[in-house]
């Protein structure tokens, strides 16, 4: 497992000022190509590539596995056989030998920039995956004033964000607003891919009991990954798209967005946010 991968860069560059030019080496976070393979059969065995995403290296084999699980491939870690690093930047999954991945659900062509996970998609449809867990437990309640510390425990525990300013986080805390796991990536999917891959691994899905905390914007993509992990509540720190809103009202989830300085709104699901009645009912325009 390559956990500790080194994901920062050094390079000698000139900073330049109103009067002045220094010569300095500043840190960048390290962006690589990570191809993604699976291996399943009985006897013949399949050995196909997935997907190649642009990632910050480090948590690979749980990019990996979380990929293949937000995406539909695989439903469960109990499918998975053996996770191999066959070379540099490439990552087999080998699946049991009676389980058939379920490919039809990620038609994707094989590269994926680190800002949009779902660009290589053959079509709008292929993307709507089904959550094992759309029908879980639904009446949890968060006060809101959990949501306004998030962000500065997320901060502490983004290392490589404050070395090189560069990466995306994603955060996972319970219900009472205590941090569970972090993870950071060139990618937002990525980053969130890591967390969910995680949790499979560990078998701590469904992730229901959850807070998801975005260091940015709240895209489609990353809502459809957290409803299939089974996560409720999506805090962000920037806007959302319509279509995140649209997909976190069908599968019923809490969308929260511009987390910052103690405010918030809510674009859906605002009856799992209390507080003292400082929550209100908000019109939605998109």
């Amino acid at each position: 497992m390559n956990t500790h991968a080194n994901p920062v860069g050094e390079f000698k560059i000139k900073r330049i000022t109103a009067d002045r030019c220094v010569d300095v080496e500043d840190r960048v976070a390290i962006e690589e190509p990570l191809e993604i393979q699976l291996s399943y059969g009985l006897q013949d065995k399949t050995q196909t590539n997935i997907s190649v995403t642009m990632r910050t290296p480090g948590n690979d084999e749980e990019l990996a596995v979380g990929f293949l699980f937000s995406e539909g491939i695989i439903q469960c870690a109990d499918q998975i056989k053996a996770i191999k690093s066959m070379a540099e930047n490439e990552i087999l999954v080998e699946l049991n030998d009676d389980i058939k991945p379920s490919l039809q659900k990620s038609e994707r062509n094989f590269y994926a920039t680190s800002s949009c996970g779902v660009c290589g998609k053959s079509s709008i449809a292929a993307i709507r995956t089904v959550s094992l867990y759309q029908h879980g437990v639904n009446n949890i309640i968060i006060d809101s004033k959990i949501l306004y510390g998030l962000e500065g425990i997320v901060r502490k525990q983004q290392s490589i964000f404050e070395s090189t300013g560069a990466l995306h986080a994603c955060g996972l805390f319970d219900l009472h607003g205590d941090f569970i796991m972090l993870r950071e990536d060139v990618g937002r999917h990525n980053a969130l891919d890591k967390v969910i891959g995680t949790a499979l691994m560990s078998r701590q899905l469904p992730l229901t009991e959850s807070i998801l905390f975005l260091s940015g914007r709240a895209s489609f993509e990353l809502i459809q990954k957290a409803s299939m992990a089974g996560i409720k509540i999506v805090a962000a720190v920037g806007a959302p798209s319509s279509l995140a809103v649209e997909l976190a009202m069908e599968f019923d989830m809490t969308l929260i967005g511009f987390l910052r300085n103690e405010r918030f709104n809510i674009y859906c699901g605002w009856q799992r946010v209390g507080g003292k009645g400082e929550v209100e009912s908000l019109e939605l325009k998109v």
